[in-house]
């Protein structure tokens, strides 16, 4: 049996993606500001915050932005050309590269997280707002339970959630 959306379901949705939205495009701004392409910084923040335990390696990179491996590759090159990052070999499999920040790239990705962080801290009552909004809101369905971001299924595979409900 299927739970109907009501309407303040919508609104809440809604109302966090446009928050989400709104603190991208503010990103997007100001990167362009500092001479730089949206996607150009998000490889940037990638490898510096990487997460601990895990190299900032070209498959990394690509995973965690959401692209193809080839795709990473280019971004990286561009990037390596500008003076931002450089790439090594991995000692122990030469096929593995990683990505490393050089201290112009570092510098940047500093400055423009700075930024937003301050920002973030002024203004990102609203986005907590958004999101708690929707989260506070239970689904009115009983006997259904909540899955985890990861489970396992039959197999005892790890299976993640589609990006279609991810998205809202």
């Amino acid at each position: 049996m299927k739970t109907k959306i009501e309407t303040a379901d919508f609104r809440a949705l809604a109302a966090l993606r446009y928050r989400i939205r709104l603190f991208l495009h503010e990103v997007d701004a100001a990167v362009r500001r500092a001479g730089l392409e949206p996607q150009h910084y998000s490889l940037l923040l990638a490898v510096r915050g990487i997460p601990e335990g895990v190299e900032a390696t070209i498959q990394a990179l690509a995973e965690r932005l959401l692209l193809k491996h080839n795709s990473t590759v280019e971004l990286v090159d561009r990037l390596e050309r500008r003076g931002y990052v450089c790439r090594s070999r991995s000692r122990d499999d030469r096929r593995c590269v990683r990505v490393e920040l050089l201290p112009r790239g570092e510098e940047l990705v500093e400055r423009v997280a700075r930024r937003r962080l301050t920002e973030l801290h002024t203004g990102g009552a609203a986005l907590a707002n958004a999101l708690d909004t929707l989260l506070s809101r239970r689904p009115k369905s009983r006997g259904v339970k909540r899955r985890t971001h990861q489970s396992q299924n039959q197999t005892g595979q790890t299976r993640r959630r589609g990006k279609a409900s991810e998205q809202g």
